[in-house]
């Protein structure tokens, strides 16, 4: 199981308002759906009841959270991403190509050489 998608559930299991954990982890509420979905598929069991605008744990949930922390603890530290400069060297257009063609403009033609 990837740890991204247990520590996704942990915090929707904590918390039992989808929203309100997805805000807490920074992510869309499309993500932690979807990532939930594949959770369940995986363990082959619902982890949630929604019914009239209450979630709840089931069952299969409850063993999977206890499960999912002690994973999520046992596992190494994520690699932190290297930092980029601030800056850079910019790029200057140097004027080569071609101009756009605007709809109902007559075509820029190129100017003669001079001799």
């Amino acid at each position: 199981m990837n740890i991204t998608l247990l520590s996704r559930f942990v915090a929707a299991a904590e918390e039992l308002h989808f929203p309100r954990a997805a805000q807490a982890l920074d992510i869309p509420l499309a993500s932690l759906y979807s990532s939930i979905e594949k959770l369940e598929h995986e363990v082959g069991h619902a982890l949630f009841t929604r019914d009239q605008g209450r979630i709840r744990l089931t069952p299969a949930g409850a063993r999977l959270l206890a499960d999912a922390k002690s994973r999520i603890a046992a596992a190494p530290p994520a690699a932190e991403k290297p930092a980029v400069p601030a800056g850079g060297k910019a790029k200057a257009s140097k004027g080569k190509g071609r101009t756009p063609a605007v709809k109902g403009q007559p075509k820029p033609f190129k100017k003669r050489q001079g001799r």
